[in-house]
C-alpha cells in the first residue's frame, strides 16, 4: 500500500512541476533577463553563483518559507488567505507580483484535474509557492519532497531562460543544475522548521534587476 501511495504522489508531483504543465513559466525569468543585460551574469559560473545566492537569501528562499507555511496550514482557509496576502505583498516589483500571481492562478486551474476540497479553501489570488504547497499537502506529498521538486523546477526554469539568453549552452546548463543540488537539498531538509520568522531577503541586486526589467525596451521575457 505504501509503495502504491508513494508512486501516486511522485507521479502527481512530476506532473504539477513538469515544464509541460500549463502555468506559462517559460514566459518569465524572475529578473534574470535584466541581470544578463547588465552583464552581471555572463557565463555558467556566474549563473550558478546567482541562483545559489537567490536560493539561500533571495526570492526563492521566501518562496520556500511560504510553501512550507501553506503546506502546514492546508486545512485552514483563513491561514491560507493570510499567507497568500503576505506572499503577494512581499513581491519586490510589479513584474514579480504579476509573475507569482499568474503562475499561482494557472497552477490551480491545471491542478483542478485532480479534484480535492482544498480548492474551496484557497483564495482566488495567491502566489505560486502557496498554491503548490497547499495542493501538495492536500494530496499527501511530504513537505520536504514537494519543496525540493518546487525549487528544482524553479531553478530549471531559470537555467532554461539563461540558455535562451545566450549565457550558456545546454551542457553547461545541466552542470549548473547539478551545482545547485546541494543548496536545494539543504533548504528542503529545513521544510518542517521554517516559520514566518524566517522570511526575509538580502539580495538587493536581484531586486533592482527585477525593477529595471520593467523599463527594459527589448526583451524576451515578461519579468
Amino acid at each position: 500500500m505504501t509503495s502504491a501511495f508513494d508512486t501516486q504522489g511522485l507521479l502527481r508531483l512530476m506532473a504539477w512541476l513538469s515544464p509541460a504543465f500549463p502555468v506559462g513559466g517559460f514566459a518569465w525569468s524572475g529578473g534574470l533577463e535584466r541581470t544578463v543585460h547588465d552583464r552581471l551574469v555572463t557565463n555558467a559560473a556566474d549563473l550558478t553563483d546567482w541562483i545559489t545566492t537567490v536560493l539561500a537569501h533571495g526570492s526563492l528562499w521566501n518562496d520556500a518559507v511560504l510553501f512550507c507555511l501553506a503546506w502546514r496550514q492546508v486545512e485552514n482557509a483563513e491561514a491560507l488567505a493570510s499567507v497568500s496576502e503576505l506572499g503577494l505583498a512581499l513581491a519586490g516589483s510589479a513584474e514579480r507580483h504579476a509573475e507569482t500571481l499568474s503562475l499561482g492562478k494557472a497552477f490551480l486551474a491545471g491542478a483542478a484535474a485532480w479534484p480535492h476540497p482544498v480548492f474551496e479553501r484557497l483564495p482566488a489570488d495567491l502566489p505560486f509557492p502557496v498554491a503548490v504547497g497547499a495542493v501538495a499537502a492536500a494530496h499527501g506529498v511530504p513537505a520536504d519532497k514537494a519543496l525540493a521538486a518546487y525549487l528544482h523546477a524553479a531553478v530549471s526554469q531559470w537555467i532554461s531562460a539563461a540558455i535562451r539568453l545566450g549565457v550558456c549552452g545546454q551542457s553547461n546548463g545541466v552542470r549548473v543544475l547539478a551545482g545547485t543540488e546541494a543548496a536545494i537539498g539543504e533548504i528542503s531538509a529545513m521544510a518542517g522548521a521554517l516559520t514566518l520568522d524566517d522570511l526575509g531577503t538580502s539580495t538587493v541586486q536581484a531586486e533592482i534587476a527585477s525593477l529595471r526589467h520593467e523599463v527594459q525596451h527589448s526583451r524576451l521575457f515578461r519579468s
